[in-house]
C-alpha cells in the first residue's frame, strides 16, 4: 500500500530546517503525495517562527498543483498540566495541531511526570496528534497514554525520523506503542518529521514498526486524504471543505 499523506514537515520558518513550501510541493508532486501538513515548531522553541507565523498561515493556498497543504503547528508541551505554546481561538484557525516533548521547552523528568503531561495534553482537546511519543528521553506509561488517546480520539505518531536522524533507541518503545494503541482501539499516524523536503513522505522504518505490531491499516490515518480529513473534522476542525477535490 502506498501512503500519500504526511502530517509532519518543517520549513525554513524553523531555522534548523532547510526547505521552503515550494520545495515541498515539488517533492510531493514527484513522489505522488496528495496531502501534507506544514507543522513548524511552536513559538516557545528557541529557533521557532514568531507567533504571527501561525496567525498568518491562512495565506497558504489549500491546494497547489494538485497537492493539498494543511496549515498546522508542532506545538511544544510546556508542563505536566498539558499546556502548549499556542492557544485559544488561534488554534481554531489551524487545520491540524501536533504537540510533543522537546528538550529546550520541557526538560526530561520522570515517567510519572511525562505520562501525566501527555494525558493532560490529550484530554485538553487542543491537540490532534502527539508527536514522537516513543522518545526514550521521555519514558511514559505506554498503556495509560494509549488508552487516554483512544478515549479522546487523539492519534499517536510513529515518527520515521526517530529511527534515522534523532531520538535513537525509539524502536522498542514505538513497537510497544503501536501494540498498545492497537489493543486500545486507537489511531496511529506516521510522520516523516521532515526538516528537508527530500524526506517528505518517507515512512519505510515507521512501516516496519506498524507491520511488526500488526497494526490494522484501517486505523492508520495516512491511508488516504479522506481518512485524515475525516479524523480532523471529527476533531472539530471547520475549515476542511476546500480539500474536497482531493
Amino acid at each position: 500500500m502506498k501512503y500519500l499523506v504526511d502530517t509532519h514537515a518543517h520549513t525554513i520558518a524553523s531555522t534548523h530546517a532547510y526547505s521552503t513550501i515550494h520545495d515541498y510541493i515539488a517533492v510531493a508532486k514527484e513522489k505522488g503525495l496528495r496531502l501534507f501538513a506544514i507543522t513548524d515548531h511552536g513559538p516557545d522553541m528557541a529557533d521557532a517562527p514568531h507567533f504571527w507565523h501561525f496567525v498568518n498561515i491562512r495565506v497558504l493556498p489549500r491546494i497547489l498543483d494538485g497537492v493539498g497543504i494543511l496549515r498546522g503547528i508542532e506545538a511544544n508541551i510546556k508542563n505536566d498540566a498539558g499546556e502548549i505554546d499556542y492557544f485559544g481561538d488561534y488554534l481554531q484557525a489551524l487545520d491540524i495541531v501536533l504537540a510533543g516533548f522537546h528538550e529546550p521547552v520541557f526538560t526530561p523528568s520522570d515517567k510519572q511526570t511525562h505520562t501525566q503531561a501527555l494525558i493532560n495534553t490529550i484530554e485538553s482537546g487542543n491537540v490532534d496528534i502527539i508527536t514522537h511519543p516513543g522518545n526514550p528521553a521521555y519514558p511514559i506509561d505506554i498503556n495509560a497514554v494509549a488508552a487516554a488517546a483512544a478515549k479522546s480520539n487523539v492519534a499517536l505518531e510513529i515518527n520515521n525520523s526517530s529511527f534515522k536522524m534523532s531520538r535513537k533507541g525509539s524502536e522498542a518503545n514505538c513497537v510497544a506503542i503501536a501494540k498498545a494503541v492497537r489493543d486500545a482501539g486507537g489511531l496511529l499516524v506516521m510522520g516523516s518529521d521532515s526538516h528537508v523536503a527530500f524526506s517528505l513522505g518517507e515512512f519505510s522504518q515507521a512501516l516496519e514498526i506498524i507491520e511488526e505490531a500488526e497494526f490494522p491499516c484501517d486505523r492508520l490515518l495516512n491511508r488516504s486524504p479522506e481518512a485524515l480529513l475525516t479524523f480532523l473534522s471529527k476533531r472539530g476542525h471547520k475549515t476542511l471543505d476546500d480539500f474536497a477535490e482531493l
